[in-house]
């Protein structure tokens, strides 16, 4: 799984599902989501999965009005220390063992956000809970998937402008 997988694999585990929001990381599902990704899905690091997906939701829904503390917080105890290999420099991540899923997460959305910026956004359609990166050319995808949210999007659209004509 790369890192923006991982990303986007807990930023969409809250999806909304005939209007209902189902959250992928609550009771025992939570644990078996966070193993799927690598994790223990121990109680505590679920815990901290849920708080890291929200203030990145808050972040990068409106980054003005966030308050990133709740990510900080997250990295109080990370130290990464540099390894040389033949390959180059690899980075070795040490952190107490239900932080490291979660700062797995806070590294691969900033190095999105370093490498690809303003290319992670939620999905344009406000029914929906959704991210995506968008690795588009001109950088104008809107929807989390074109087969659902774009293709609703775009009927709705049609419907509209077919109403009104």
């Amino acid at each position: 799984m790369t890192d923006e997988d991982l990303l986007l694999a807990v930023l969409n585990s809250a999806p909304v599902v005939d209007g209902s929001v189902i959250d992928e990381l609550d009771g025992v599902a939570g644990g078996t989501f966070a193993r799927r990704l690598g994790g223990s899905g121990s109680s505590p690091e679920v815990s901290r999965l849920r708080r890291v997906r929200a203030a990145l939701h808050a972040v990068i829904r409106n980054p003005a009005d966030a308050d990133v503390a709740a990510l900080a917080a997250v990295l109080n105890q990370v130290v990464r220390t540099p390894q040389v290999t033949l390959a180059g420099v690899r980075w070795e991540v040490r952190a107490p063992a239900e932080d490291l899923l979660a700062v797995r997460v806070l590294i691969a959305w900033s190095d999105i956000v370093e490498k690809h910026p303003g290319r992670l956004r939620p999905c344009a359609n406000v029914e929906c809970n959704l991210f995506l990166v968008d690795h588009s050319r001109p950088g104008s995808a809107k929807w989390c998937s074109m087969t659902t949210c774009g293709n609703r999007m775009k009927a709705r659209a049609y419907a509209r402008r077919t109403r009104s004509a």
